[in-house]
């Protein structure tokens, strides 16, 4: 029970005291990931945007940003412009924040977060790191069953032509 504690408050931590360290700008030519420093990342995305990606922060609920947004299109990074969901995937969940019931197969990684008192996935861009948001099990039972609660900030839309 102590080992356990313990390696929660390490994880807890190093998560918060940005351990992180800044990597070169490079891609990882194993796994096509994007690196590069966080003084790089502050320099192409808003304070808000880096809150969310870089530092796993959350956009305020509400009606704003592509909450109630059904336009057709892909909806990409905001930090690299890979693409992640497509509009057919959204749907309306009255939770606050954009939701989809899929991602792009292979855009998108899952982590466990034991962050804020509970035991939540995040999602990632398999790309470039950027947070997400999180997944859960209430989505749409007609389709995949999943809801992934995405922060407007993390990405933009790019329309169907």
């Amino acid at each position: 029970m102590k080992n356990s504690i313990y390696l929660i408050c390490l994880y807890f931590f190093s998560s918060c005291t940005g351990i992180a360290q800044e990597k070169e700008q490079t891609m990882d030519k194993k796994t096509d990931k994007i690196v590069k420093t966080e003084a790089e990342w502050r320099a192409k995305l808003t304070p808000q945007e880096y809150y969310v990606l870089r530092e796993k922060g959350t956009d305020r609920p509400g009606n704003g940003g592509y909450t109630n947004h059904f336009e057709k299109g892909t909806y990409v990074c905001r930090a690299c412009d890979s693409q992640l969901f497509v509009s057919n995937s959204k749907f309306e969940s009255h939770c606050g924040w954009p939701s989809f019931d899929d991602a792009i197969p292979g855009t998108v990684e899952f982590h466990r977060d034991l962050s804020a008192g509970m035991i939540r996935t995040e999602i990632t861009c398999a790309k470039c790191g950027g947070h997400l948001g999180h997944i859960f099990d209430d989505g749409p039972k007609e389709t995949t069953g999943k809801r992934y609660c995405v922060n407007t900030s993390s990405i933009k839309f790019i329309p169907s032509k």
